[in-house]
């Protein structure tokens, strides 16, 4: 029998395909930001590319730490403002209300799906009495892994309101994955965590879980690479080989 007894997936890009919008949400922001800074510091700045900029400094992030990434890596400065500041590109908190506003417009209009392995995959891991979890940074996941009709597979969800109340920090701290493991009634040692985010992958690697799967659905070896790198034991193309993983312990 597997060691393995549960298992905690983070949700966009994962369970959900809502990656895709979540880094085009990401670049409107970013890009509208960038044509209004340029105009009021004089610095022209290349626009955010959906691949590198989302993958190596915003996904699996907090709104805010997503934020705070990029203008870091931009060497770009802003105040923090506060929670209450309006969508806008005058302070941290206002970029990142802008794109919750970005990103819940286009939720409104195009709706969510959940990937065709998920179902199957989750049936199959309630067959061999595996407990899972789905975790995310962001505060839609609860409503949205809801509306795929997705909950009732799940011993724990947590998302970004629910890490807010609890004040867990955000990946690559391992907090959030510690938390769904407890809810699960098990340990890291137990439990194998499935991440697509570098930051996911790296903040099971630092809670020492079990297995860390990294799934790259692009099927992209420069992504794959950087998975493994990161702290993935393995990486998978879909979830479909993730109950055989757990079964043969998957290292």
């Amino acid at each position: 029998m597997s060691r393995v007894g549960a298992v905690v997936f983070d949700t966009d890009g994962v369970l959900l395909a809502t990656a895709d919008r979540h880094a085009a949400a990401w670049k409107e922001t970013f890009d509208g930001c960038l044509a209004e800074w340029e105009q009021r510091f004089g610095d022209r700045q290349r626009p955010f590319d959906t691949v590198h900029d989302y993958r190596d400094l915003v996904d699996g992030r907090s709104r805010l730490d997503g934020v705070r990434a990029f203008l870091t890596a931009r060497r770009i400065g802003l105040p923090p403002g506060t929670p209450g500041d309006p969508p806008g590109c005058d302070t941290v908190h206002a970029v990142a209300a802008r794109k919750e506003a970005v990103f819940s417009g286009m939720l409104r209009t195009e709706g969510v799906q959940a990937y065709d392995d998920v179902r199957p995959v989750l049936a199959r891991l309630r067959e061999m009495n595996v407990g899972c979890a789905a975790v995310s940074a962001s505060r839609h996941a609860r409503a949205l892994l809801r509306s795929a009709g997705l909950t009732g597979f799940f011993g724990a969800l947590i998302d970004g309101r629910d890490a807010d109340a609890l004040a867990l920090p955000g990946k690559p701290d391992p907090a959030v994955f510690l938390e769904a493991a407890d809810r699960l009634g098990g340990g890291p040692e137990h439990t194998a965590v499935v991440e697509d985010a570098l930051v996911g992958v790296e903040a099971g690697r630092i809670g020492r879980f079990h297995l860390v799967v990294g799934l790259d659905r692009g099927r992209d070896p420069r992504t794959a690479d950087a998975l493994r790198a990161h702290g993935a034991h393995l990486v998978l193309p879909d979830l479909l080989g993730l109950p055989a993983a757990l079964d043969g312990d998957g290292r």
